[in-house]
Protein backbone atom coordinates (compact mmCIF):
# COMPACT_ATOMS: atom_id res chain seq x y z
CA UNK A 1 0.00 0.00 0.00
CA UNK A 2 1.35 3.26 -0.77
CA UNK A 3 2.14 5.34 2.02
CA UNK A 4 0.98 8.15 0.90
CA UNK A 5 -2.35 7.30 0.64
CA UNK A 6 -3.41 7.88 4.21
CA UNK A 7 -3.09 11.35 4.06
CA UNK A 8 -4.40 12.06 0.49
CA UNK A 9 -7.87 14.13 0.80
CA UNK A 10 -9.23 11.71 -2.24
CA UNK A 11 -12.71 12.43 -3.68
CA UNK A 12 -14.20 13.45 0.08
CA UNK A 13 -11.76 16.63 -0.09
CA UNK A 14 -13.81 17.98 -3.49
CA UNK A 15 -16.68 17.15 -1.61
CA UNK A 16 -15.69 19.42 1.83
CA UNK A 17 -14.33 21.75 -1.25
CA UNK A 18 -17.56 22.26 -2.68
CA UNK A 19 -19.49 22.06 0.43
CA UNK A 20 -17.44 24.61 2.01
CA UNK A 21 -17.34 26.62 -1.18
CA UNK A 22 -21.24 26.72 -0.64
CA UNK A 23 -21.25 28.24 1.94
CA UNK A 24 -18.62 31.14 1.67
CA UNK A 25 -21.04 32.26 -1.47
CA UNK A 26 -23.78 32.34 0.31
CA UNK A 27 -22.83 33.86 3.79
CA UNK A 28 -20.46 36.57 2.00
CA UNK A 29 -21.17 37.16 -1.62
CA UNK A 30 -23.50 39.63 -2.03
CA UNK A 31 -27.08 38.96 -2.32
CA UNK A 32 -29.01 38.00 -5.15
CA UNK A 33 -30.33 36.17 -8.22
CA UNK A 34 -26.94 35.48 -9.31
CA UNK A 35 -25.68 34.20 -5.92
CA UNK A 36 -28.85 31.83 -5.45
CA UNK A 37 -28.14 30.28 -8.47
CA UNK A 38 -24.65 29.59 -8.12
CA UNK A 39 -25.21 28.16 -4.14
CA UNK A 40 -27.81 25.72 -6.27
CA UNK A 41 -25.51 24.59 -8.49
CA UNK A 42 -22.99 24.30 -5.72
CA UNK A 43 -25.13 22.15 -3.72
CA UNK A 44 -26.34 20.05 -6.62
CA UNK A 45 -22.36 19.44 -7.67
CA UNK A 46 -21.90 18.22 -3.60
CA UNK A 47 -25.16 15.91 -4.30
CA UNK A 48 -24.22 14.26 -7.63
CA UNK A 49 -20.12 14.27 -6.37
CA UNK A 50 -21.59 12.45 -2.72
CA UNK A 51 -23.44 10.09 -4.66
CA UNK A 52 -21.06 8.85 -7.13
CA UNK A 53 -18.52 8.61 -4.08
CA UNK A 54 -21.12 6.17 -2.26
CA UNK A 55 -21.25 4.12 -6.17
CA UNK A 56 -24.64 4.09 -5.97
CA UNK A 57 -26.86 2.55 -8.37
CA UNK A 58 -27.74 4.29 -11.53
CA UNK A 59 -31.32 5.00 -10.70
CA UNK A 60 -29.81 6.62 -7.89
CA UNK A 61 -27.31 8.34 -9.47
CA UNK A 62 -30.02 9.51 -12.13
CA UNK A 63 -32.57 10.79 -8.95
CA UNK A 64 -29.72 12.55 -7.83
CA UNK A 65 -28.79 14.19 -11.12
CA UNK A 66 -32.51 15.50 -11.48
CA UNK A 67 -32.68 16.74 -7.88
CA UNK A 68 -29.59 19.51 -8.62
CA UNK A 69 -30.76 20.17 -12.19
CA UNK A 70 -34.21 20.87 -10.42
CA UNK A 71 -32.89 22.73 -7.69
CA UNK A 72 -30.51 24.82 -10.22
CA UNK A 73 -33.91 25.19 -12.74
CA UNK A 74 -36.11 26.69 -9.24
CA UNK A 75 -33.53 28.81 -8.77
CA UNK A 76 -33.42 30.13 -12.09
CA UNK A 77 -37.18 30.32 -12.80
CA UNK A 78 -37.45 32.16 -9.58
CA UNK A 79 -34.43 35.38 -11.22
CA UNK A 80 -36.78 35.09 -14.30
CA UNK A 81 -39.52 36.28 -12.56
CA UNK A 82 -41.48 33.13 -12.67
CA UNK A 83 -43.91 31.11 -9.95
CA UNK A 84 -41.79 30.44 -7.55
CA UNK A 85 -40.86 33.10 -4.67
CA UNK A 86 -37.75 32.80 -1.83
CA UNK A 87 -39.89 30.19 0.19
CA UNK A 88 -40.27 27.74 -2.83
CA UNK A 89 -35.93 28.46 -3.82
CA UNK A 90 -35.39 27.78 -0.39
CA UNK A 91 -37.21 24.44 0.01
CA UNK A 92 -35.61 23.17 -2.83
CA UNK A 93 -32.67 23.58 -1.49
CA UNK A 94 -33.34 21.98 1.39
CA UNK A 95 -34.58 18.99 -0.34
CA UNK A 96 -31.59 18.89 -2.16
CA UNK A 97 -29.18 19.04 0.76
CA UNK A 98 -31.08 16.30 2.83
CA UNK A 99 -30.11 13.54 0.07
CA UNK A 100 -26.58 14.20 0.37
CA UNK A 101 -25.94 13.29 4.00
CA UNK A 102 -27.33 9.48 3.53
CA UNK A 103 -25.14 9.19 0.60
CA UNK A 104 -21.97 10.44 2.43
CA UNK A 105 -22.39 7.83 5.18
CA UNK A 106 -22.98 5.03 2.73
CA UNK A 107 -19.90 6.01 0.96
CA UNK A 108 -17.94 6.41 4.26
CA UNK A 109 -19.06 2.96 5.87
CA UNK A 110 -18.63 1.45 2.26
CA UNK A 111 -14.71 2.75 2.26
CA UNK A 112 -14.02 1.78 6.00
CA UNK A 113 -15.05 -1.62 5.54
CA UNK A 114 -13.00 -2.01 2.04
CA UNK A 115 -9.59 -0.41 3.76
CA UNK A 116 -10.33 -1.31 7.73
CA UNK A 117 -8.83 1.68 8.48
CA UNK A 118 -9.70 5.68 8.96
CA UNK A 119 -7.40 7.62 6.53
CA UNK A 120 -7.79 11.34 5.85
CA UNK A 121 -10.78 11.11 3.06
CA UNK A 122 -13.15 9.29 5.90
CA UNK A 123 -12.12 12.43 8.14
CA UNK A 124 -12.91 15.39 5.35
CA UNK A 125 -16.51 12.77 4.40
CA UNK A 126 -17.65 13.17 8.06
CA UNK A 127 -16.75 16.72 7.81
CA UNK A 128 -18.57 17.47 5.07
CA UNK A 129 -21.46 15.42 6.44
CA UNK A 130 -21.23 18.11 9.22
CA UNK A 131 -21.88 21.06 7.44
CA UNK A 132 -24.13 19.58 5.11
CA UNK A 133 -25.99 19.41 8.45
CA UNK A 134 -25.77 22.95 8.73
CA UNK A 135 -26.68 24.25 5.69
CA UNK A 136 -29.85 22.01 5.61
CA UNK A 137 -31.36 23.35 8.88
CA UNK A 138 -30.66 27.11 7.32
CA UNK A 139 -32.28 26.51 4.24
CA UNK A 140 -35.56 24.90 6.93
CA UNK A 141 -35.40 28.03 9.04
CA UNK A 142 -35.75 30.27 5.79
CA UNK A 143 -38.64 27.73 3.85
CA UNK A 144 -40.56 28.71 7.49
CA UNK A 145 -40.07 32.37 6.94
CA UNK A 146 -40.79 32.69 3.81
CA UNK A 147 -43.67 29.80 3.86
CA UNK A 148 -45.01 30.03 7.03
CA UNK A 149 -46.70 32.95 7.05
CA UNK A 150 -44.40 35.24 10.09
CA UNK A 151 -41.32 36.06 10.93
CA UNK A 152 -39.17 33.42 12.22
CA UNK A 153 -36.82 35.46 13.95
CA UNK A 154 -37.55 37.22 17.23
CA UNK A 155 -37.77 40.93 16.90
CA UNK A 156 -38.84 40.69 13.26
CA UNK A 157 -34.88 40.49 12.05
CA UNK A 158 -34.59 39.75 8.39
CA UNK A 159 -34.31 35.77 7.78
CA UNK A 160 -32.05 36.53 4.79
CA UNK A 161 -29.80 33.18 3.74
CA UNK A 162 -26.64 34.56 5.28
CA UNK A 163 -28.56 35.27 8.66
CA UNK A 164 -29.88 31.88 8.57
CA UNK A 165 -26.49 30.46 7.97
CA UNK A 166 -25.42 32.16 10.76
CA UNK A 167 -28.11 31.06 13.20
CA UNK A 168 -27.44 27.11 12.11
CA UNK A 169 -24.06 26.99 12.24
CA UNK A 170 -24.15 28.81 16.06
CA UNK A 171 -26.80 26.79 17.00
CA UNK A 172 -25.36 23.18 15.37
CA UNK A 173 -22.28 24.14 17.73
CA UNK A 174 -24.32 25.11 20.94
CA UNK A 175 -21.84 28.60 20.27
CA UNK A 176 -25.26 30.54 20.70
CA UNK A 177 -24.61 34.30 20.56
CA UNK A 178 -28.29 35.34 21.28
CA UNK A 179 -28.14 38.30 18.73
CA UNK A 180 -31.29 36.14 16.51
CA UNK A 181 -33.77 33.95 18.20
CA UNK A 182 -36.25 31.98 16.85
CA UNK A 183 -39.25 32.85 17.44
CA UNK A 184 -42.10 30.43 17.60
CA UNK A 185 -42.39 26.74 19.50
CA UNK A 186 -42.00 25.14 15.91
CA UNK A 187 -38.25 27.28 16.05
CA UNK A 188 -37.60 26.28 18.58
CA UNK A 189 -37.93 22.79 18.48
CA UNK A 190 -35.78 22.47 15.42
CA UNK A 191 -33.01 24.08 17.32
CA UNK A 192 -33.06 21.74 20.27
CA UNK A 193 -32.81 18.48 17.49
CA UNK A 194 -30.07 20.84 15.37
CA UNK A 195 -28.06 21.12 19.03
CA UNK A 196 -28.68 18.03 19.98
CA UNK A 197 -27.28 16.47 16.57
CA UNK A 198 -24.45 18.76 16.46
CA UNK A 199 -22.95 17.49 19.33
CA UNK A 200 -24.23 13.77 19.49
CA UNK A 201 -22.42 13.94 16.03
CA UNK A 202 -19.36 15.55 17.11
CA UNK A 203 -18.87 14.04 20.59
CA UNK A 204 -19.35 10.31 19.02
CA UNK A 205 -18.48 10.14 14.99
CA UNK A 206 -16.33 13.07 14.41
CA UNK A 207 -13.72 12.14 17.83
CA UNK A 208 -14.11 9.03 16.98
CA UNK A 209 -12.78 8.99 13.07
CA UNK A 210 -10.09 11.64 14.26
CA UNK A 211 -8.87 9.52 17.04
CA UNK A 212 -8.34 6.66 14.54
CA UNK A 213 -7.06 8.63 11.75
CA UNK A 214 -4.11 6.37 9.94
CA UNK A 215 -3.88 3.88 12.29
CA UNK A 216 -2.78 0.80 10.22
CA UNK A 217 -4.18 -1.67 9.53
CA UNK A 218 -4.06 -5.16 11.62
CA UNK A 219 -1.59 -7.73 10.42
CA UNK A 220 -1.65 -11.19 11.97
CA UNK A 221 2.53 -12.36 11.39
CA UNK A 222 2.03 -15.85 10.28
CA UNK A 223 5.22 -18.16 10.50
CA UNK A 224 7.64 -19.12 8.14
CA UNK A 225 7.36 -22.82 7.06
Amino acid sequence: MVAGSHVRPGPYGLLLATVLASVAVQGAAPPGDVQQIVVSALLGASLVLAVMIAQAKPALLRLAVAFALAGVAVNVVKSLGGVFGEGEVRAMNAAVVLLGPPAVATGLLRSLRVTHEVRLEAVSGVLSLYVLLGLLFAFLFGAIDRLGGAPFFEDGQSATAAHCLYFSFTTLTTVGYGDFVARTNLGHTLCVFEMLIGQIYLVTVVSLIVSNLRRPREVIERPEP
